[in-house]
């Protein structure tokens, strides 16, 4: 591919605005699941489950979703999963709209929350294993920088206070401006056009394909143990995200508007790693920028189970929001280019499978903790209770963090 100015890169920039488009929704969305499921039940449990139906499509589907990936042209699968993303925020549109308090209503969101999921783990392998047909390898990182700052710009950034003011007007809003950005999104992504076709994996039955993938990964020992050091990250990570609703009711009693700038902080700190990161990368290896990421959310997540004066916690949301940003930039492109071309999908699967998965066991284990250290109390659990997970991820995450620091060596 010839190196072209990244943003002279007509296919780049459709990609960029594409997914600026999908993170503007999905941030909306998260806000307002979230919220809704908080206004059918209280139980953190029930709460946790919907987070987890999201989640665990990364775990029952992500290899198949590797084969896929890399046996169908890239921009198709994209525009698919996209369209099936629309359907079923429709559906949600329409329960936000007719659901009355109760468990069904949270079982059915749930049930649609899986789906929704399950379209998001073919879209997201898909495109990670796109942006290398798109731009050329020595781009990667500011490709990948300028990728992530469009997700925390408008997914982190600019969505959750906007979520919190629309739920003011009605809670079915966030959902049908999701569905019209994903239809923004599709007629973008649709619009690309590649010099020559992206080059697919020979169509080998799905067992010898997985296991191709999966014995790639296995033996490639230091990804091997970047991707274990993941999952375990993001079983406590996305555990955090999912009670964090809870934090902010209970704990610093914020409204829908509140909570939406409390998620702001974080996107501040991601949204500056974004536009630094990839001259930062220049000077520090992707290992640094890693144990950076896992050092930077420990310590939050113990000033949060702490406890700490607001402020003090908005300081470390952002400081978290920075480091796990960094993180994310090196990791992923360092996958981008030390996995081969035919393998890429498969590999990127297995890795994510590894990563990920967990992340699913993460949100229904916290919002557990919570039920189980709150019993007794009222139906929330008490503010200490909530505080519970914190100290979880805080510990697991100081554990994780000292084995990478003796063991994670990337070559």
């Amino acid at each position: 591919m010839t190196e072209t100015p990244l943003w002279q890169n007509r296919n780049f920039r459709l990609m960029f605005a594409s997914a600026a488009a999908t993170n503007m929704g999905d941030g909306l969305i998260a806000v307002a699941v979230a919220w809704l499921a908080t206004l059918l039940t209280h139980d953190p449990m029930l709460i946790g489950l919907v987070a987890t139906a999201r989640n665990l499509p990364w775990f029952l589907f992500a290899l198949p979703a590797g084969v896929i990936t890399d046996r169908i042209e890239h921009r198709r699968l994209i525009v698919g999963a996209d369209c099936l993303r629309v359907a079923i925020t429709l559906a949600l549109l329409a329960l936000a709209l007719t659901a009355h308090p109760g468990t069904i209503p949270v079982l059915v969101m749930a049930a649609l929350s899986f789906v929704l999921g399950s379209a998001e783990v073919l879209r997201d392998n898909t495109a990670q294993t796109f942006t290398p047909s798109v731009v050329d390898k020595l781009q990667l990182e500011q490709a990948n920088g300028a990728m992530w700052s469009a997700e925390k710009l408008t997914s982190e950034f600019i969505a959750p206070p906007l979520a919190g003011l629309l739920i003011g007007i009605s809670i079915a809003l966030p959902f049908a401006i999701q569905a019209a950005m994903l239809l923004a999104a599709i007629l973008l992504i649709g619009n690309i056009r590649l010099p020559r076709r992206v080059q697919t994996a020979p169509h080998l039955p799905l067992r010898a394909a997985l296991r191709e993938g999966m014995l790639w990964l296995w033996r490639d020992v230091p990804l091997r143990r970047l991707a274990f050091i993941l999952g375990g990250f993001n079983f406590i990570g996305y555990g955090f995200a999912a009670v964090l609703i809870l934090y902010g009711q209970r704990v610093l009693g914020l409204d829908a508007v509140g909570f939406g700038l409390f998620l702001t902080l974080a996107a501040i700190g991601g949204l500056a790693a974004t536009l630094a990161g990839p001259r930062l990368l220049r000077h520090i290896t992707p290992r640094t920028a890693i144990l950076l990421g896992m050092a930077g959310f420990t310590v939050t997540a113990l000033i949060l189970a702490l406890n700490a004066p607001l402020w003090l916690v908005a300081v470390f949301m952002v400081l978290d929001g920075f480091s796990g940003m960094l993180w994310n930039i090196a990791q992923v492109s360092y996958r981008q280019r030390h996995i081969p071309a035919p393998l890429l999908g498969r590999v990127n699967s297995a890795f994510r499978f590894i990563g990920t998965g967990p992340a699913a066991f993460g949100a229904f284990t916290f919002g557990w903790l919570i039920s189980w250290a709150g019993s007794g109390a009222d139906a929330w659990g008490s503010a200490e209770a909530v505080l519970l997970p914190y100290w979880a991820a805080a510990a697991i995450g100081g554990a994780l963090t000292l084995y990478a620091t003796l063991r994670l060596h990337l070559r």
